[in-house]
């Protein structure tokens, strides 16, 4: 299969690093950034694993959370390259199905890691946290800490993109749920009328983002009094928006629980935050490939769901009853980043 223009052109706004190891089997690792914590995280698990099996892995990533057409363009080289595996954080869930089934059609296990695709068929497999087990655990969190006073809150939504990605719906559904709120449609942010959310907006997964999402959110209503972010980024850049506008005991909740997130939380700047394991979602997904490769063996999900769950923790300081959690102290010992 020869690169289109479009994907050379887009190579060049790749961050690509090549791990040389035997010539057997390839992979490559997709993934959204290379500079979010998750994602750095992820690529070392991909990285010791393939060198531990002897995988040649390749690895690229989107210059931001969202650039979407440097991830087609790195499926596009993948392919090219005779690629046995992709393993890909998609940063558009549904506008990369195309490519990814041009990438099966020719052969090639395509494997979604953290962000299921739209649908979540249209990769062989996905090796992810619950996402919505995730918001869910925050939201629930959130609402017995405020007690009786759940009912007056007033919500910020910080979520990752207007296009809405799998990972981010489930997210801040599952985060309403936990507080109690009327779902609308399940499969999309935006659209529940609880005049409790103040309202949503987007952050790209990152402070700046953050920052200036709260400082949107805040411009429409001073008195938010709660806030859920997408990941531990956003959460910093929604403090600094807060603290900047002299706002004090407001509850932030969160996903994700690299290490600055754990210690966000054990300082008090995140009040809870779902942690994954990245590096187990990329290690176990090389694995895949490399059985894949061998015998042509697909992953199969875990029992009862539709992906293979690589497992999810709250984290506080700050415990509530019926909510199970560990503490900043465990959740060091597990954080990455």
């Amino acid at each position: 299969m020869k690169l289109s223009m479009k994907a050379l052109l887009g190579s060049a706004a790749l961050v690509l690093m090549a791990t040389t190891a035997s010539a057997q089997t390839s992979a490559c690792l997709i993934t959204k950034t290379d500079t979010n914590p998750f994602f750095v995280k992820m690529k070392e698990g991909a990285e010791a694993k393939a060198a531990e099996l002897g995988v040649t892995l390749k690895s690229y990533a989107g210059r931001i959370d969202g650039d979407h057409e440097s991830q087609v363009a790195a499926v596009e080289a993948c392919v090219a390259d005779g690629a046995k595996g992709i393993l890909i954080a998609a940063s558009d869930t549904k506008a990369i199905v195309d490519s990814v089934k041009a990438a099966r059609d020719a052969g090639v296990l395509v494997i979604a890691l953290d962000t299921p695709l739209d649908p979540i068929d249209a990769a062989d497999a996905t090796f992810a946290t619950d996402n919505f087990q995730a918001g869910l655990l925050i939201g629930q969190w959130a609402n017995a800490t405020l007690g009786a006073e759940a009912a007056n809150a007033k919500i910020a939504l910080l979520d990752l993109a207007i296009s809405q990605p799998s990972v981010d719906v489930m997210r801040d559904q599952g985060f309403l749920q936990g507080m109690g709120i009327d779902l609308a449609d399940p499969n999309k942010w935006g659209d529940e009328t609880d005049p409790r959310i103040v309202g949503n907006e987007v952050t790209a997964g990152n402070e700046e983002g953050g920052l200036k999402a709260m400082e949107a959110l805040l411009a429409k209503d001073p008195d938010i009094n709660v806030v859920y972010t997408i990941n531990e980024p956003s959460a910093a850049g929604a403090f600094e928006a807060l603290k900047a506008a002299g706002k004090e005991g407001v509850l932030i909740v969160s996903v994700d629980g690299g290490c600055p997130g754990v210690k966000d939380v054990k300082e008090g700047v995140i009040g809870a935050t779902s942690q994954q394991y990245p590096l187990q979602m990329a290690a176990l997904g090389v694995e895949a490939i490399a059985q894949f490769a061998a015998d042509g063996t697909k992953p199969a999900p875990t029992e009862g769901k539709a992906f293979f769950d690589t497992g999810v923790a709250l984290i506080t300081d700050n415990p509530v009853d019926g909510v199970d959690s560990i503490d900043t102290t465990k959740g060091m010992e597990l954080c990455w980043g």
